[in-house]
């Protein structure tokens, strides 16, 4: 059996039920046929929501349409279900907090080299692609929650524990924290990406949970770091103001060495400072003569 053989018997269904109806109103049966018919109908249309796209399923043959279908209404004879896969952006978070999406613990555990045991709640972004929804449920033959919460959830741990299992637990708090959930990012599209299930983004949903003893250490650590690294400063600062002073006393002994060196070669350069500083006054006496002052030609 295939889809249009499920629709055929569809119609001739309700074929045979218009001519129930009919043979009814001549019976004067005809509310109790009108009640009848809407709910073999209604009961044989299924519904794709705006912003999904669906995949029709018939569970009796075993079969699954190749192409997916748009927003509207479809006929779903019995034993055809049609499931909904979104085409737009959607988030889900495994937390451990309870109050959120899921009263049960759902954030990831992992180890970093040495074995330490760590936690971190994660976030994903995804959508699917329609042209790809009917390769993805016949990969994982199941709706959108039931993947997300298996293969997606899944692939996602792995990535996580395969590149925190390369680094310390300093590096995955520290400055390889953004690079491990990137990575896992990255290999989680490339998995996903040829049956049409589109990651956007893998990230953090909080701080990942180192236990206290080893927070109280890393935090430790980086204060050391951080006082070592202003001794540093302050030592460069007191090395360049060393310098400084060097550089300026070397500066000022090359000065005066040349002044005195200009001042022996050439005399005339006493003169010529003493009338710069001249004020314009006569020199004034002293003991029993004049002050010389410059010799006038």
């Amino acid at each position: 059996m295939g889809y249009l053989d499920s629709e055929q018997d569809s119609m001739r269904r309700l074929r045979g039920l218009g001519r129930a109806l009919r043979s009814l109103a001549g019976r004067g049966g005809l509310v109790v046929g009108v009640i009848a018919a809407g709910l073999v109908v209604s009961s044989s249309m299924a519904r794709v929501q705006p912003g999904n796209v669906g995949i029709r399923v018939n569970n009796i043959a075993g079969g699954v349409s190749p192409d997916a279908l748009g927003v509207g209404w479809y006929i779903a004879p019995p034993g055809t279900h049609i499931y909904e896969y979104p085409v737009f952006t959607r988030t889900y978070t495994w937390t451990g907090n309870a109050t959120e999406q899921s009263p049960t613990d759902e954030s990831f555990n992992f180890q970093d080299k040495n074995g330490l045991s760590l936690k971190a709640d994660v976030a994903v972004s995804y959508h699917i692609d329609p042209r790809k929804a009917p390769i993805l449920f016949q990969r994982y033959r199941t709706d959108m929650d039931q993947i997300i919460a298996g293969p997606m959830r899944n692939a996602i741990r792995n990535a996580i524990v395969e590149r925190a299992a390369q680094l310390g637990v300093e590096q995955i708090y520290g400055d390889h924290k953004a690079e491990l959930i990137q990575t896992a990012q990255r290999r989680v599209q490339a998995f996903f990406a040829p049956v049409g299930l589109e990651v956007e983004q893998v990230y953090w949903a909080g701080n990942i949970g180192v236990p206290d003893r080893v927070l109280e250490q890393i935090n430790a650590k980086i204060a050391n770091e951080q006082a070592a690294l202003a001794a540093q400063a302050n030592v460069a600062t007191a090395r360049a103001d060393a310098e400084a002073r060097i550089a300026k006393a070397e500066g000022d002994a090359k000065a005066i060495q040349v002044e005195a060196e200009a001042i022996r070669t050439n005399p005339e350069i006493v003169r010529m400072r003493a009338v710069e500083k001249w004020d314009g006054k006569l020199p004034t006496y002293s003991g029993s003569g004049p002050v010389p002052f410059l010799g006038v030609q």
